[in-house]
């Protein structure tokens, strides 16, 4: 991968080292989870939050004083395939579609999925790969053959009353924000 920012979300979520993260998830209901993503220091990033809506699944990621900076939402489609479509903030609007995120195959084990930028959906192979395990919530990002992010869970008994921890490594000049994304529907596709 030649040197370059890999920007999904936006530019103001990539920084020139390697960022270490932590994003906490705590089950609020059902339906209904709550993601906040701090840095290393303990200083707070981003926040997901969001439920059912209308039958479909919609996640609304937050910076710091709250503004909307990406909606996730499950596509609905009698499709084997898991499919997300991310916006630029609360939008819908196909001017600040940024992303689609779905099952690689439904019938493979292992938890993968690929993104595939804008509107090159038809057009364009994936533009990125994440890779899991069926035993464990950990996977990694990968963009042509590199690896741009790693996110590991962290089992602890918090994790049987419906909190869960993650620790997350994000490369240099990769959207931080991007890669929480990918954690929430990574994380949302196998629960309520």
């Amino acid at each position: 991968m030649e040197d370059q920012m890999v920007k999904v979300v936006g530019e103001r979520f990539c920084v020139p080292y390697t960022m270490e993260l932590v994003v906490k998830r705590k089950l609020q209901s059902f339906s209904k989870s709550l993601y906040e993503a701090f840095d290393a220091t303990g200083n707070f990033l981003l926040q997901v939050d969001g439920g059912v809506w209308k039958f479909q699944k919609k996640r609304v990621m937050k910076d710091p004083a709250g503004l909307p900076v990406a909606t996730l939402r499950e596509k609905q489609a009698l499709s084997w395939k898991h499919q997300w479509m991310i916006h630029q903030g609360e939008s819908s609007e196909r001017n600040h579609f940024l992303c689609t995120v779905q099952k690689s195959n439904a019938l493979r084990i292992k938890n993968n999925l690929d993104v595939f930028l804008g509107n090159r959906y038809k057009d364009h192979g994936r533009d990125f790969h994440v890779t899991g395990s069926f035993s464990s919530l950990s996977f990694k990002v990968i963009r042509a053959n590199t690896v741009i992010a790693e996110v590991r869970h962290n089992f602890t008994w918090g994790s049987c009353k419906g909190k869960e921890s993650f620790k997350v490594k994000v490369y240099p000049e990769v959207d931080y924000a991007f890669i929480v994304a990918l954690l929430v529907i990574m994380n949302e596709s196998d629960g309520p």
